[in-house]
């Protein structure tokens, strides 16, 4: 089909895939546009040449502008969350899309449908997979050249699967499992979806094609819950229980994960089928060669890692408004509690004090706490505090920070530190400062990923804690700012 730049429709750019493949699809080079019900959401998530425009797939009138010019369109729409009968909003919803698309002249559809159902001994495919086949077929009939990418779990953080297997894994030290854990999946990692989904638009190929994909492994759900285990360093016992139907499951996932029960009813009664490829010419099609299962995990931990050190939590957790949950909030795994603070300084002026946090001038309150908690830590082998700083007011990355040390810091705007004291988890504490001349605001930022359910224990049981600390250590920074602009940059000591 050539390199020639094309307009590229996206729909489902909101969710999971469709969210990753719009930051590929920008990388290409191509045009693209995006389709979404809800504009003003998207628009701040996409990059300064992509399009976005108001459409709604089961709104045939709203479907021709967004597809104007269009060579490709991608298609990741389904209602699985839906209340009302998500088959028929599908099958209605790609009837329009297909329609539309030809109407338009749009050269190829590209279409991500889920695996299952050849060689399958599992019976009547679920509603779900059925409706997930049925909309390929509905876009290959439409007369548009569509090409469908069949895929199993996806495995990466925030997908749908991962995450549930993520929380059965971190939350349960012992798990009644019900008899769909022993049936064959074929997982595929999130980066090698987003090759195939990309590739696609060069394919040379002629007519409507299907091809299954998956990862380099078959493996149950238990393995692959076994493996998560493995790489997140606990250990877990799980024993098959037969009575466990799909909507008790749904309600037992419900309890114990992010999943709706609505939601987790539909995935569940999907998982007693087989997802795995029967047909290798996507191999034979595609320069891609998919990760196993080991690798892909440890990429999917691997990358959360680094999202996190590029992630704003403040962008983040702005948009709800006032922190409202006790015990702070979730961003994916992670949970998170962010406080600001204004301070009638310029930025420069409220970093100087963050800057010099720690070693002798302290932690700016409750400094007999810290030292407590040192002492504890050391008594569980951890460095405890007796580390101090290197310099008394200068950091750089890779520096020791008593019981922390520096893993980012921007001059005057950002100091983020990893915390090395023994814990079931990995913790951070995060300070970013912004403003103009006249006032700062201070963000302060605890994070902490939870090992097991002994990190959630712990997390929750030293929260009024920290809420105490963290709370009066903002303060202390905050005055200490107010003291070092009223004497002209003097140096301010800490409070203990």
């Amino acid at each position: 089909m050539g390199k020639s730049l094309q307009r590229i429709l996206l729909t489902g750019a909101t969710g999971y895939v469709g969210g990753r493949l719009l930051k590929a699809l920008e990388r290409t080079g191509h045009v693209v546009r995006c389709l979404a019900r809800q504009p003003a959401f998207l628009q701040p998530r996409v990059g300064p040449q992509t399009e976005v425009v108001a459409g709604d797939v089961l709104n045939p009138a709203s479907l021709d502008a967004a597809l104007r010019g269009v060579h490709t369109a991608y298609y990741l729409v389904h209602s699985m969350g839906s209340a009302q009968s998500f088959e028929e909003q599908d099958r209605q919803a790609a009837h329009n899309f297909g329609r539309a698309a030809r109407q338009a002249g749009v050269r190829r559809l590209i279409y991500l449908g889920g695996l299952g159902g050849l060689g399958d001994s599992a019976g009547p495919l679920s509603s779900h997979l059925r409706s997930r086949q049925e909309v390929g077929h509905i876009l290959r009939a439409s007369g548009v050249q569509t090409i469908e990418l069949r895929a199993s779990i996806v495995i990466g953080s925030g997908s749908l699967s991962f995450e549930m297997i993520r929380a059965l894994v971190e939350r349960l030290p012992v798990m009644l499992t019900p008899r769909w854990v022993s049936v064959q999946a074929q997982p595929i990692a999130i980066t090698d979806l987003l090759a195939y989904l990309t590739a696609a638009l060069e394919l040379r190929c002629t007519g409507n094609q299907v091809f299954e994909i998956g990862g380099a492994d078959r493996v149950s759900y238990r393995e692959l819950m076994q493996e998560y285990a493995r790489q997140r360093g606990i250990r877990r016992w799980m024993l098959s229980v037969p009575v466990l139907t799909p909507r008790l499951s749904s309600l037992w996932l419900g309890l114990v994960t992010p999943l709706y029960a609505r939601v987790g009813r539909k995935l569940v009664e999907s998982l007693r089928h087989p997802t795995i490829v029967h047909d290798d010419s996507a191999l034979r099609h595609f320069a891609i060669r998919p990760l196993g299962v080991r690798e892909a995990i440890a990429q999917a931990l691997r990358n959360e890692d680094r999202e996190l050190a590029e992630s704003r939590w403040s962008d983040a957790l702005s948009v709800a408004g006032p922190l409202r949950t006790w015990g702070g909030v979730r961003f994916g795994p992670r949970l998170i509690d962010s406080r600001t603070v204004r301070v009638p300084v310029s930025p420069a002026v409220a970093f100087r004090p963050i800057l010099r946090i720690g070693g002798e001038v302290g932690w700016y309150y409750g400094n007999w706490l810290w030292q407590l908690r040192g002492l504890l830590d050391l008594l569980f082998g951890g460095v405890g505090m007796r580390r101090g700083r290197p310099h008394p007011d200068q950091l750089k990355v890779g520096d020791t920070l008593d019981c922390w040390r520096v893993e980012a810091i921007e001059p005057g705007r950002l100091l983020r530190l990893q915390a090395e004291m023994k814990l079931p988890g990995r913790a951070w504490l995060e300070f970013v400062v912004e403003g103009d001349a006249h006032q700062a605001t201070i963000r302060q930022t605890a994070i902490f990923d939870p090992l097991g359910l002994l990190g959630l224990v712990y997390w929750y049981g030293i929260y009024p804690l920290h809420q105490l600390m963290f709370v009066g250590m903002l303060r202390g920074i905050a005055a200490a700012g107010e003291r070092e602009q009223s004497v002209g940059g003097k140096r301010t000591q800490g409070n203990g």
